[in-house]
């Protein structure tokens, strides 16, 4: 049967104070309607029963989850006890599915991501099923179709197309974020398409890739998932590692014994890793601010201002351009557009030099 996974882990830092580690940006409101992981949901509403979907996330969040998606049952929300990168969230949840469903075929996929027109990333979604579900070799991902020379993708090296299934490609090496210089390359030469994050395979073939890359960690979540050990003492034992550098990248080098391929998305993808991303999603004023909550602005423009306070409160800025401005009930933040990847370096300062609480 298919199934559908979604993962909703990490806690957002460089979107810090809106979001925090016991408010993670996939629970959140940003953009004035369902939080990333409820849409998330509404994406796959319909392409496989809810009894079918799962979550994985931290433990500390399954409550508001929980409350968040009503339709998908509770044994379905797996909680980390601590964050140990995609690798492992993605191994726990295969297994545990593999355990309800021997031939399932999962698509593992995001919770901090927009993605519009959802009516083509459903189309692209059942393409990948129906890929995992004729060869049981595929590791099938998405490729999103570049639409500029973007710096802070990864990106998808195409091969030969699949025969059998037209646009959709071999994928030959995964390849870190590039300078400036070799994205435009990359957009240029067509071969090229940015890493999704986004996967959909049979769960065995999967595990399989598992147990002869990191035969270690398949032990250990085979002995968590079988009862022999507990989730407290084993998941921090797990090494921590992501999904593409474990898996992904060996496999389409010719490591393990499957193969990865691309379906294309052409659509437009926005991952809310930060401000910027934030800045462009929201709707604008005249002066082209991009502001929520109770927010007054004198010669001012170009700038993200976010007031979440209590009622009551008012965030007033005269005669800035191309800042963020953030004021929350226990932080405000302020600095320049340009500045804002650091914000995880603001978010260390603040846990070490005034309270872990405030991070």
């Amino acid at each position: 049967m298919r199934h559908v996974m979604i993962m909703a882990g990490g806690s957002g830092t460089r979107l810090w104070p809106l979001s925090r580690q016991g408010e993670p940006k996939q629970l959140l409101d940003l953009l004035g309607g369902p939080s990333l992981l409820r849409l998330a949901h509404q994406r796959v509403a319909g392409q496989v029963p809810d009894a079918n979907v799962w979550v994985c996330a931290g433990a500390a969040h399954m409550a508001t989850i929980a409350q968040q998606l009503p339709e998908v049952p509770s044994g379905n929300l797996l909680g980390e006890p601590v964050g140990r990168d995609s690798l492992n969230a993605i191994a726990w949840s295969m297994a545990e599915i593999i355990g309800r469903d021997p031939d399932a075929v999962v698509a593992v996929l995001t919770a901090d991501q927009i993605i519009s027109p959802v009516e083509v990333f459903r189309d692209a979604l059942q393409d990948a099923f129906q890929i995992a579900e004729s060869d049981s070799t595929a590791l099938v991902t998405f490729g999103v179709i570049p639409t500029e020379a973007h710096t802070g993708y990864g990106y998808l090296h195409r091969g030969a197309e699949l025969v059998g299934h037209p646009g959709c490609s071999e994928i030959t090496e995964f390849v870190e974020k590039p300078h400036e210089g070799l994205a435009k390359e990359y957009l240029a030469g067509g071969n090229h398409w940015w890493n999704s994050g986004m996967f959909v395979w049979r769960a065995d073939t999967w595990l399989r890739q598992l147990e002869l890359l990191l035969p270690r960690t398949h032990q250990m979540v085979a002995d968590l998932v079988a009862g022999r050990a507990t989730l407290a003492e084993t998941y921090p034992q797990l090494p921590k590692t992501s999904v593409d550098y474990a898996i992904m990248e060996p496999v389409a080098a010719g490591g393990g014994d499957a193969h990865v391929v691309a379906v294309p998305l052409q659509i437009s993808w926005v991952d809310l890793g930060g401000f910027g991303a934030l800045f462009e999603q929201l709707p604008k004023d005249a002066e082209h601010n991009a502001t929520r909550g109770a927010v007054v602005t004198l010669d001012a423009h170009d700038n993200l201002l976010i007031d979440t306070r209590a009622p009551g409160s008012v965030l007033a800025v005269v005669g800035i351009a191309e800042m963020v401005v953030v004021a929350t009930d226990t932080a405000t933040l302020v600095l320049p557009m340009a500045a804002a990847q650091r914000v995880k370096d603001v978010v260390s300062k603040v846990a070490r030099d005034v309270s872990p609480e405030l991070a």
